[in-house]
């Protein structure tokens, strides 16, 4: 489709890798996950006449990466420099792309929350996950595992009912899905 729509299709061919390195995260495989999502960044910013909201789209998506990457991998201070950039980036955004702006902010409290969790700071991220508005069912399974390390089993249960009953069909829910049940199996 690159002759015919060149503007979707590298938009298309940005989003497929982005949503194959997110399998690759959310599994572990995180060299995969780096690769892919470099991949994802470099094809979109390819959209011929790219407007500069959509260039803030694709350069906030890799610095969520990259800073959910070094939180995995226990680099804490580049995962803090990447969420900086990310809020720099978002920032631009707002400029930008009022619409799009609106579209990825909700994504942020996320991210905070995912890189507080792997710094094994648990009362942050779950702060930061209760400010995601999205009820995306990673979301809930990160809730739940946060309560598990709060002591919290009765909230971790919840968390991980909520993940299990979605009905969402991505890669937050393929993961989503069967972890919780994993874990209620479990409780």
């Amino acid at each position: 489709r690159q002759a015919a729509e060149p503007a979707n299709a590298f938009y298309q061919q940005g989003e497929m890798a982005d949503e194959a390195a997110r399998v690759c995260i959310d599994l572990g495989d995180l060299d995969a996950a780096a690769r892919l999502y470099k991949q994802g960044h470099d094809l979109a910013l390819k959209e011929p006449n790219i407007p500069a909201g959509r260039r803030d789209l694709w350069e906030y998506r890799y610095q969520h990466a990259l800073a959910r990457l070094a939180a995995r991998r226990g680099d804490q201070a580049e995962a803090r420099r990447q969420v900086a950039a990310a809020r720099a980036t978002l920032a631009q955004m707002q400029k930008d792309d009022a619409k799009l702006y609106q579209q990825q902010v909700g994504f942020f409290p996320y991210l905070e929350g995912y890189v507080a969790f792997y710094a094994g700071d648990y009362p942050t991220a779950l702060a930061d996950f209760q400010k995601d508005e999205r009820h995306d069912p990673f979301i809930a399974c990160m809730l739940g595992m946060t309560y598990e390390k709060l002591n919290q089993p009765a909230a971790a249960r919840a968390a991980f009912e909520q993940a299990a009953k979605t009905r969402a069909h991505n890669p937050p829910a393929a993961f989503a899905i069967p972890f919780a049940r994993k874990k209620l199996a479990r409780h």
